[in-house]
């Protein structure tokens, strides 16, 4: 991946099944992502305790509900 292009983080925590939805989404992208518990780091699980999963890009997020074309138009496919 280049140096200026910041890679896409999906946020999440286990045993949400909306959090399982979006994973399952986001991996029929094909995009490599980072897959980020929020419960392992205070301030994520601060800021996203109530809206993940979210799917981050730098500073671009996209929160829960989202389906396969927004996450399309998202991620510029």
């Amino acid at each position: 991946m280049p140096n200026n292009v910041e890679p896409y983080i999906l946020y999440h925590t286990e045993g949400c099944h909306l959090c399982d939805i979006a994973l399952a989404l986001v991996k029929h992208t094909g995009i490599h992502f980072q897959h980020v518990d929020i419960c392992d780091d205070d301030a994520l699980a601060e800021r996203y305790g109530i809206s993940i999963p979210v799917l981050i890009q730098g500073q671009r997020e996209l929160f829960w509900p989202f389906d396969s074309q927004q996450l399309q138009e998202f991620i510029g496919v």
